[in-house]
């Protein structure tokens, strides 16, 4: 006993000179460098410390086994265990106050993440050499993860107020503004990191959900505040094309699928808004949304269609020609917004369903003018093509 104390009182100065030598000279004949010639770069400051401390706390381990391997009581473990606590929590204070100093100088939002996944990973793989030994040097490497954390998520909490404080005009072409794309590259660079660390599942998972709620809130916040002023068509194209870009962005990580989810049912509400904003486009310059309105309010006991104001032959035939000009060149009537729209894809969905809607809206039509009790004399040349007919030629 009194032995062993002799040996960790020894060994506890041999360990915090050793750091300090390693913080301030270096090894021998200058390799490997001053640990602190890389405090410019915070990562690896922390980073060198920590694998210092990691070798340092193996190696006591190690000596104090080899030295006690023929000793028979019984308790040598916990003697053990209990020296190699007393030798590290000598390097606890001068590694603390190096540590803070990085972290309170805030190196900004993706650099704290790291660091806080690196003290993680550390305070993990040193609790697996030495247990709970080393418990003050655990808890010291615990205190600078939660403080790096604690730090990080006020970081993006701030980066996230300045969002709501000055909220952007959408740009001319209805597309991403540049706040959002600068919080989505941040986001990026911060989920990547998280996605290379060496920390169990649970724990990611618990920061991913905290992250994403973090400054995806707010980002949808700000996009719904910038489009207020818009008209229907603009403002549904601006959102699509933002919460397409959310979307494009969290696909490519883990633990993401509720977040995509919702943005998902958020892109098909303003995309229904889209289709229906085009197919009343084309109705109204194809010359049917007059006649298709007529034709939805009329009730049966008001007597025949024909019989109503605008709704005669010669105004059908009219329309009909104007219809025709329509489907001899169907891209001639696109809303302009369509063209801002980022995906194609969803270009094309919205085309192909307003289409859609356009071809229900004729065959209603269609059926009205071919019912006998509308009084139409010779429907066949008022409306000489079939629903059939129209939506072939328009698909």
């Amino acid at each position: 006993r009194y032995t062993l104390d002799e040996f960790g009182t020894a060994r506890r100065s041999a360990v915090v000179r050793g750091f300090i030598d390693a913080l301030t000279r270096g090894g021998l004949g200058g390799t490997p460098r001053p640990i602190e010639m890389h405090s410019h770069d915070p990562l690896r400051y922390v980073g060198d410390m920590l694998a210092w401390l990691h070798q340092a706390t193996a190696s006591e381990k190690e000596h104090l086994e080899a030295m006690l391997k023929l000793v028979t009581i019984q308790g040598v473990e916990e003697n053990i265990q209990e020296v190699v606590g007393h030798i590290t929590e000598g390097v606890c204070r001068p590694l603390k106050v190096r540590i803070e100093q990085v972290i309170v100088a805030e190196p900004g939002a993706v650099l704290l993440y790291k660091i806080s996944n690196l003290l993680k990973f550390y305070h993990h793989t040193i609790s697996g050499i030495v247990g709970n030994s080393a418990a003050t040097l655990l808890t010291t490497i615990e205190e600078m993860h939660l403080l790096s954390k604690k730090i990080f998520f006020n970081s993006l909490s701030l980066h996230a107020s300045k969002l709501m404080d000055k909220v952007e005009l959408p740009p001319p072409d209805l597309g991403p503004s540049s706040a959002l794309n600068q919080t989505l590259n941040l986001l990026r660079e911060v989920l990547a990191s998280h996605d290379s660390s060496v920390i169990p599942l649970d724990a990611r998972q618990a920061d991913f959900v905290q992250v994403l709620s973090c400054v995806l809130d707010p980002l949808l916040q700000m996009c719904t505040m910038s489009a207020s002023n818009l008209g229907t068509a603009d403002m549904a194209t601006y959102m699509v094309n933002s919460l397409y870009m959310m979307r494009t962005t969290l696909a490519l990580f883990e633990f993401t699928d509720k977040r995509l989810e919702m943005l998902q049912f958020q892109i098909e509400a303003h995309l229904d808004t889209l289709i229906n904003e085009q197919a009343s486009y084309v109705l109204t310059r194809a010359g049917l949304s007059y006649i298709y309105n007529a034709l939805q309010q009329h009730k049966p006991e008001q007597g025949p269609l024909s019989n109503l104001s605008s709704m005669d032959s010669v105004s059908l035939k009219v329309a009909m020609a104007q219809f025709d000009r329509y489907l001899s060149a169907p891209d001639s009537l696109l809303m302009s917004q369509l063209n801002f729209l980022l995906s194609a894809t969803v270009k094309e969905q919205i085309i192909k369903q307003s289409t859609e809607l356009v071809c229900r809206a004729y065959s209603e039509l269609y059926a009205a003018v071919m019912d006998p009790s509308n009084e139409y004399k010779d429907p066949e040349t008022i409306l000489h093509r079939s629903p059939h007919q129209v939506q072939a030629l328009l698909s």
